[in-house]
């Protein structure tokens, strides 16, 4: 049994994490804070945790949740958690940040992309990209988990066999995703209300947005050379799931068969992968609620063109449910443990 705290409980990544935690067999939830008015129980926030966490959620005391946690999750904005992670890891703690900054290596491009320098290079270099289908050794001994986000998740699971085996015939990857209101997280924004959102489809931050570089990043990686996806991103009328639709171009032309017995390949002891049969592609609906990311195939031989569609929730694999998944290796429980 480990003791485990969420900094940043009211937000809908820590809600979910709450969620999922409080019925993890081998947790123990100790601590749950957030900006708060005043201390109050997590079940008066939320009602529907009444009798299943009544604990009190209240301010953040660094050293009053560092005595009662083993593990905490920061599941805060961008640039806060690299003020707050090294208070932590100094107190011996284990970290899983679900924000942002942990994830770019390059700290030029977190500038470029977050508005401000990196305040914490240090833990930076020690950080692991907590994607365990491709780090899984890594997260295991790890005090630092930089939890990726929600459309890379989608769209380096979506390309990394192809990307992998296929580098040197990679010309370009165009992700096309899409989103519900949720991926943005809980926070006053004209854009995100309801009279915005509903019956409403809009693409934005086309080349800008600020999980681009992580995209980047880990596709780079796997290729062994510069990658740049164009990744465009869109916001649907639905609470929650991200689907996206990745076209990879080739300079050889693939065969179907080939690609699909290389997806299966690549992740048949990935759990949480769920490849799909030829001509059988996924929906967002049979993700919904769970840590699956679905992935569905279709080739393009004549134009040496690979098409893949990927969904998962974007609170679940996305964020949340991802950083569970994290926190199992890190302790050597069955990965799959309250997750399904």
């Amino acid at each position: 049994m480990i003791r485990v705290a969420i900094v940043g409980a009211t937000g809908y990544t820590g809600e979910e994490l709450v969620d999922i935690l409080s019925n993890h067999p081998e947790v123990e939830l100790t601590s749950l804070t957030a900006i708060i008015d005043a201390p109050t129980k997590f079940s008066t926030l939320y009602p529907y945790f009444k009798k299943r966490v009544d604990l009190i959620c209240k301010e953040l005391d660094i050293d009053e949740v560092s005595r009662v946690s083993d593990l905490v999750f920061l599941a805060l904005p961008h640039k806060i958690s690299m003020e707050i992670a090294p208070k932590f890891l100094q107190n011996g703690k284990r970290v899983i940040d679900m924000s942002a900054d942990y994830r770019l290596e390059d700290t030029d491009e977190y500038k470029k992309y977050y508005g401000i320098s990196h305040k914490d290079t240090a833990n930076l270099k020690k950080a692991v990209y907590g994607l365990p289908e491709l780090y899984r050794s890594k997260i295991k001994d790890a005090q630092l988990i930089a939890n990726p986000g929600c459309y890379p998740t989608s769209i380096i699971l979506a390309t990394a066999p192809v990307v992998k085996e296929k580098a040197s015939a990679l010309e370009q990857i165009i992700a096309d995703s899409k989103s519900g209101a949720t991926g943005a997280g809980r926070k006053a924004d004209i854009s995100l209300s309801f009279g915005e959102v509903d019956q409403n489809l809009k693409a934005y931050k086309i080349n800008e947005h600020q999980h681009t570089p992580e995209i980047n990043q880990e596709i780079s990686r796997l290729a062994h050379k510069k990658i740049s996806v164009v990744f465009v991103p869109h916001l649907v009328p639905m609470r929650r799931g991200i689907l996206s639709t990745v076209y990879i171009k080739l300079n050889k032309k693939p065969q179907e068969a080939d690609i699909h017995e290389l997806y299966n390949k690549f992740y048949e002891k990935e759990y949480f992968v769920r490849v799909f049969e030829k001509k059988t592609l996924p929906q967002i609906v049979s993700v919904v609620n769970t840590n699956f990311c679905d992935i569905g195939l279709k080739v393009d031989g004549e134009r040496g063109m690979v098409i893949v569609v990927s969904v998962i929730d974007n609170l679940r694999k996305g964020a949340s449910g991802q950083a569970v998944q994290n926190m199992n290796i890190m302790y050597d429980f069955d990965e799959k443990t309250g997750l399904v």
